[in-house]
């Protein structure tokens, strides 16, 4: 019996799970051992359908229903393109294989050269602010750039903007899942995830075909989503969030983790600046995340930015009025002296350029409006 089939049918035991799988093959050597040896003090804490499973495998050896399941598994995986990897394996990606008790299998749709690339994961909340999904894009595209892959989890918001900036330079990103690779949630994700694949990405899983999305799965998602990176970039997520479990995870796991700051006005940033407190590293480009790594990578020479909108002087003034923080339409007036009618049609044409956000109570900068207020200042000095 391969390892394959041997972690497979130890994993489909009900009740034993990843943590009583490394378990018993740190003691026994193997799971083929694992699962031939089982100690009936642990198999007698296992629910009874678990226990009748052994059993039933004990009599019954490669005709058993438990292995019958682990060939027919393979055969499925075998005939929808999915290529199965085990810890322990020259396959298996060496950076997650570090961590504490790593998934035994990985499911892998599409490119498994992707899982041994060096690899940032790019993170935030599912309700991002479209300046945290212009940065979310805006950042994986320069990781890309620079020679990163991209690693997310699928998810609506910053996951999905981090995996299409990446799309956006031919980059390669890679998407793992708290379901099985032949599931795909969100299903609204489900494009996203066939360009992934063919632009030579990978979808990933440590959990068996068929699997639905459950509560229970996205942590053990996130366990993998850190594992696989070099480091953790946290972009936007509220106090309260998955995305902090993540970056938590990541530097259990000795990982870098960094986040990006936003407006203290902002609900959605107040997780980052919680992770910034605690340690997390404050970065403002692509180049700071590659510094921090020691060199690993450097960013090549950014390009010349593309020509922006053309704006009025009144609208750049209103740009500079935004630095720092949200400022109110009362604020606004006040500051620059224009009258409400006027500032409002400016801030209506700067929301559609992209320059400008509506915040509950106020307006903010986009990340694309600081690039050109910035390139507004270079070019009149």
């Amino acid at each position: 019996m391969d390892a394959i089939t041997a972690s497979l049918a130890l994993l489909r035991l009900e009740g034993l799970g990843p943590g009583r799988y490394w378990q018993l093959v740190e003691h026994f050597g193997s799971a083929a051992q694992a699962l031939h040896q089982l100690p009936p003090a642990l198999l007698q804490k296992l629910p009874q359908r678990a226990q009748q499973q052994w059993r039933d495998f004990a009599s019954m050896g490669d005709s058993s229903p438990l292995l019958c399941w682990a060939a027919d598994e393979r055969e499925r995986c075998c005939a929808s393109g999915v290529i199965l990897l085990a810890a322990g394996s020259a396959e298996y990606p060496p950076l997650l294989a570090q961590i504490q008790r790593p998934p035994p299998i990985l499911y892998v749709r599409g490119n498994t050269h992707a899982v041994h690339l060096p690899q940032i994961a790019v993170v935030g909340a599912r309700r991002a602010t479209s300046g945290g999904v212009d940065n979310a894009m805006a950042f994986a595209a320069e990781l890309c750039s620079a020679g990163f892959a991209v690693t997310s989890g699928l998810a609506l918001g910053i996951d999905a903007a981090a995996h299409r900036g990446a799309l956006r330079v031919e980059g390669t990103t890679l998407a793992v899942l708290g379901s099985g690779v032949d599931h795909l949630y969100p299903r609204r994700n489900q494009g996203l995830a066939k360009d992934i694949i063919d632009s030579g990405g990978a979808i990933i899983s440590e959990l068996p075909l068929g699997s639905n999305a459950e509560a229970a799965h996205f942590p053990r998602r996130n366990r993998i989503i850190s594992g696989l990176s070099l480091g953790v970039l946290l972009v936007e997520a509220a106090r309260h969030s998955g995305s902090l479990i993540t970056a938590r995870l990541a530097a259990e796991q000795n990982r870098e983790v960094f986040a990006i700051p936003g407006s203290i006005h902002n609900p959605m940033a107040r997780g980052c600046h919680r992770m910034i407190k605690e340690g997390a590293a404050l970065v403002e480009t692509a180049a700071d995340i590659a510094s921090q790594l020691g060199g690993l990578l450097s960013l090549p020479t950014a390009p010349a930015p593309a020509a922006g909108p053309l704006l009025a002087p009144q609208q750049i003034h209103l740009l500079q009025a935004l630095v720092g923080e949200p400022r109110s339409l009362e604020q606004l007036a006040q500051q620059t002296g224009e009258e409400a009618g006027t500032l409002m049609a400016n801030l209506v044409q700067l929301e559609l350029e992209g320059l400008v956000e509506q915040l509950p109570g106020g307006y903010q900068l986009t990340r694309a409006g600081a690039v050109c207020l910035d390139s507004s200042a270079e070019a009149t000095v």
